[in-house]
């Protein structure tokens, strides 16, 4: 195992990164937001370098950390031969085991061999698997004009929104979402559409591997062309950043295929899966 800390190596890593899109993308994410202040204190481990056959992205082991906090907890992961990611999760220090955490990836491999140690040192794992997809860049944005003179208006989101979010995603509804949401929040880009009150009624957000995360808008304020204007529009601000502009959708979420389609945002070939993995002393503690 290395721990890669040289900003010169990761810059190189970066670059390499690129040329394994797409199923690099989430990995590439996290890195770049490394080499750009490394807001969420993440740290990069290899098998090797600079010839590397599988990296993870983790949380420093000096950041705080809750052991319940999945959210935060998140590693990410790439690899050229799954043999060699197999080898990094069996060492001992790479990987937290004793707290909830979720592991994800654009690879359907890691899912069976993250599966077979985790329940090797008895972890419960949850699996989701989404549609990954890649916004194509996004040159001209729907006409705005009616939310510049008068509410409601587009902007950014705020701390103080954390709660409406906690309370609105699926994956919510608890403490440790409710701090992970408001970093995302400040460390991150976000679009909002607010009302007359100042409100936010439409929304998307940036998680800490550059993916674009949490788009809803409230039921009362649906047809009115808010999520496709929320969704372009923080498309192109993580384009005029450098980043890829990434989601993912569940098969069954109609509605957000379908939205998905009419902006031309390009399905991939590859996966997005995500496991959520237990230890027993944790059992019936979590949030899934």
């Amino acid at each position: 195992m290395l721990v890669l800390n040289c900003s010169t190596k990761l810059l190189m890593l970066e670059k390499m990164l690129k040329s394994h899109f797409p199923e690099s993308l989430k990995v590439y994410g996290a890195v770049m937001n490394i080499n750009r202040g490394n807001p969420f204190q993440k740290e990069v481990v290899l098998d090797s370098w600079p010839d590397f056959k599988a990296v993870i992205t983790r949380r420093q082991k000096e950041a705080e950390t809750d052991n319940l906090d999945h959210y935060t907890n998140a590693y990410a992961v790439f690899y050229k031969d799954v043999k060699a990611y197999q080898g990094l999760l069996e060492e001992c220090d790479v990987i937290n085991w004793d707290q909830v955490f979720q592991i994800q990836g654009l690879q359907s491999e890691l899912c069976d061999v993250s599966k077979a140690i985790a329940h090797s040192k008895r972890l419960d794992v949850k699996l989701t698997s989404f549609q990954a997809v890649h916004f194509s860049p996004v040159s001209t944005l729907p006409d705005t004009s009616f939310l510049k003179s008068s509410p409601p208006r587009l902007t950014y989101l705020s701390v103080a929104d954390a709660d409406l979010l906690n309370r609105t995603w699926s994956r919510g509804g608890n403490e440790q979402c409710l701090r992970y949401i408001a970093n995302l929040i400040s460390c991150f880009p976000s679009v909002c559409v607010r009302d007359d009150k100042g409100n936010p009624v439409s929304w998307s957000i940036t998680d800490q591997f550059a993916t674009m995360c949490h788009g809803y808008t409230l039921p009362e304020h649906r047809r009115k062309g808010y999520s496709r204007l929320v969704a372009l529009t923080l498309a192109r601000k993580l384009q005029s950043r450098g980043f890829p502009s990434q989601g993912n959708v569940l098969d069954d979420n109609a509605a957000s295929i379908g939205l998905l389609k009419s902006i031309h945002a390009e399905f991939l070939p590859c996966r997005f899966h995500r496991l959520i993995l237990t230890p027993a002393a944790f059992s019936g503690r979590v949030h899934l």
